[in-house]
């Protein structure tokens, strides 16, 4: 199967952001029963959001950046972006959007001056993420009755 034309841009609309979070929906809530009601929080609010899209416009996948004050509460450094809500659709998985929106998030934390990305992986998914240059520490824990591990990558540069 080849990959589709994906575009992955800063979600700078009201209807990026419904896109985003429709992915969201798709994946969190219904494929893997996330309640919404933790799903969507606070940090939606005033995270970066980035979109993947396919040739036709239609939402394939997204995740979003916490900076600075923000993220103090997750990485301990305003020097530490957060990723989070990574998520793509069942049908373009496989297809490199993943990829593709892990390293738009990259670009935007190193464009905002930060020196390292941190997330919470789900357990299935460190190897995913070892690929990109993530490296797991710390123990498993639970986020939404679902195994995860801390990871971070120190990004270029820096």
């Amino acid at each position: 199967m080849t990959a589709p034309a994906v575009t992955v841009r800063v979600a700078s609309s009201d209807a990026d952001l419904a896109a985003c979070y429709a992915v969201r929906t798709e994946v969190f809530v219904i494929e893997q029963s996330v309640p919404e009601s933790i799903e969507y929080d606070a940090y939606d609010a005033i995270a970066l959001h980035v979109l993947a899209t396919g040739p036709d416009g239609q939402p394939l996948g997204t995740g979003r950046l916490l900076y600075g004050p923000e993220a103090l509460s997750k990485t301990g450094s305003p020097e530490v972006g957060s990723l989070g809500r990574l998520a793509v659709g069942k049908s373009a998985r496989g297809l490199g959007v993943g990829v593709a929106l892990v390293r738009a998030i990259e670009a935007e934390a190193g464009r905002l001056g930060l020196a390292a990305v941190e997330l919470g992986a789900q357990t299935h998914a460190l190897g995913f993420y070892e690929r990109l240059g993530y490296v797991a520490y710390g123990p498993e824990f639970l986020d939404a009755d679902i195994p995860h591990r801390a990871m971070r990558r120190a990004l270029a540069g820096r």
